[in-house]
């Protein structure tokens, strides 16, 4: 664990001073053999919006430290007009949980843009040598942003139990002989 206790504390910052907007129009290039567009493609443009929010909200480079979670709702086809919405719900010492919702503008149908995923992604705020370095925390602003900064608490705990149980397994594992 790294003693951060000698850094200064930073000023918060509000959800909506790092919010973004990403939008990006869908070829045949983007396409799998079904003639939709590939989830990676899907998952390319919320990693970089994630990224950029990341990288405002903490003032300078953030890298991807996991994807939390990732649910495609509906497909998406040749012609949509994607928004990729993000912001940071979340913020530790040096990691945040960016949220990502992503829309789709159909462009043979009228009406109002579909939901097609959602994604929860962490990042780390990292210096030039690469190491961690502390990030501002997050200002939630609306009962909604309050709302996503207590489900991403929730994550993060579920996340940090699922590590330290499967680690536990392997210590096991290992002292009975069972691993090779």
């Amino acid at each position: 664990m790294i003693d951060r206790s000698d850094v200064p504390s930073l000023p918060g910052k509000p959800t909506s001073a790092s919010r973004i907007t990403l939008s990006h129009i869908m070829s045949a290039h983007d396409t799998n053999l079904l003639g939709t567009v590939h989830g990676g493609v899907v998952m390319k443009l919320v990693d970089d919006a994630a990224g950029a929010v990341a990288g405002r909200h903490s003032g300078g480079p953030a890298v991807t430290g996991a994807m939390d979670e990732m649910i495609f709702l509906e497909p998406v086809r040749v012609g949509d007009l994607l928004a990729v919405k993000a912001q940071v719900n979340w913020t530790g010492t040096t990691s945040m949980e960016v949220g990502v919702r992503v829309v789709a503008e159909r462009w043979n149908e009228s009406g109002p843009a579909k939901q097609v995923a959602t994604a929860y992604l962490v990042f780390v705020a990292v210096d030039v040598d690469g190491k961690p370095r502390n990030v501002p925390p997050v200002l939630p602003e609306t009962d909604r942003d309050r709302r996503r900064w207590q489900e991403a608490q929730i994550r993060r705990t579920h996340r940090l139990a699922r590590r330290r149980a499967i680690l536990e397994l392997r210590r096991t594992r290992a002292a009975e002989g069972l691993e090779d």
